[in-house]
């Protein structure tokens, strides 16, 4: 059968159409993804979110390159998403000293699009913390203070610092969490359509 009418078959919701499809460009899509991935684990996660976007876009395959040629580029966008999503969540999740990169870059002539959205978040999600938390972390990740020189400003032992630094992280955490990390982690502009995890 044409690519043509097993394409139509499968936006017709034909299921033996759409598993033909499926084993036949399966194997051809992961070996395109494991290029590009070192973990056979998540070259199969990208292989089934590259599979999500290719039926969700097939009524908008236009037939002027080969099915496998467009379904590649798709994974190549789905590859990037996974490593974009991989960066924000490695971000958030290691105690939050990716603030002073941003800050560092934010203070360069040199900031990205992306950078000066994260950081606008960023300071959005900081003032919705109490005071307190906003203060310590500003002074730790912003002003760059060491554990000693935090206590000497805020006249407290350094043993409290830690502590309120360990709660201001987490509280963080959960505000960027609920309220900004979606943002990140929604479909790229590239891709036809995307899932937001």
């Amino acid at each position: 059968m044409d690519e043509q009418k097993l394409v139509q078959k499968i936006i017709n919701g034909n299921q033996a159409a759409i598993k033909t499809f499926y084993d036949q460009y399966s194997p051809v899509l992961l070996s395109c993804i494991s290029l590009k991935v070192d973990r056979r684990e998540d070259a199969e996660e990208i292989l089934q979110d590259t599979w999500m976007s290719i039926f969700d876009s097939l009524p908008l395959f236009n037939y002027r390159s080969s099915f496998l040629t467009w379904a590649c580029a798709i994974a190549k966008h789905e590859i990037a998403d996974f490593y974009r999503k991989k960066k924000i969540k490695h971000l958030i999740f290691s105690h939050l000293p990716f603030l002073e990169n941003i800050v560092s870059q934010a203070l360069g002539p040199e900031m990205t699009y992306q950078q000066k959205e994260i950081k606008q978040d960023l300071e959005k999600a900081l003032s919705r913390l109490s005071e307190g938390y906003r203060q310590i972390l500003r002074l730790k990740y912003i002003e760059g203070y060491s554990m000693a020189k935090i206590a000497g400003k805020l006249e407290i032992s350094v043993k409290a610092v830690e502590s309120r630094l360990s709660r201001a992280r987490i509280a963080f955490q959960k505000e960027w969490q609920t309220n900004y990390q979606l943002d990140y982690c929604a479909s790229s502009p590239f891709s036809p359509s995307k899932k937001v995890i």
